[in-house]
């Protein structure tokens, strides 16, 4: 893991290495707490579905990586390529993945999400985000534009880590509201 710049731009200089590691402990545990609280409502996609965890497993990992060829899925979920088979198969019979003949090689199918896959997995990953809006809300402008300030620093460390080019930095962009100046 990379080595990042401690300096707060508010001092001249570091904060102790003990009182970085309390600070560092008091916001994971925040952030685990803010989890569970908000963990009923991220679970509910979840639980109202009929979907196996092997085809949940899938339709995710499509979400992050389509079109995908079936070698490609297998190697990524760590499974067989005929098990994966079995399962796309029964999630295509659900109207929830698409296979597609590669253009660049006809032996190949291309796996993606249908409209209804990708609602599905829109609606899982973003299970939660009104709660966490109405908990927002609730907080002055001052402090809003604090938490932009601070989670634009935590986006630009994230996209150092795992580099400009992995789908899940480029999130905000996706979403289709730029972040505001």
């Amino acid at each position: 893991m990379k080595k990042h710049d401690t300096t707060d731009d508010d001092t001249a200089g570091t904060p102790p290495a003990d009182e970085r590691d309390q600070l560092i402990d008091w916001i994971a545990d925040t952030q685990r707490l803010l989890g569970r609280v908000f963990a009923r409502d991220r679970s509910l996609p979840l639980l109202a579905t009929t979907l196996t965890m092997q085809q949940l497993k899938v339709i995710v990992a499509l979400s992050f990586q389509e079109p995908a060829s079936g070698q490609e899925l297998a190697r990524e979920l760590g499974i067989g390529l005929g098990t994966l088979t079995g399962i796309v198969d029964r999630l295509v019979a659900h109207g929830l993945v698409s296979r597609r003949e590669d253009p660049a090689d006809r032996r190949v199918r291309r796996l993606t999400l249908t409209p209804d896959g990708r609602t599905l997995t829109d609606e899982m990953l973003d299970a939660g985000t009104a709660n966490w809006r109405q908990l927002l809300t609730r907080l002055d402008t001052a402090t809003l534009r604090d938490m932009r300030r601070v989670m634009q620093r935590i986006s630009d460390v994230m996209t150092e880590e795992l580099g400009s080019s992995d789908d899940r930095v480029n999130r905000h962009e996706q979403c289709g509201r730029p972040l505001p100046h």
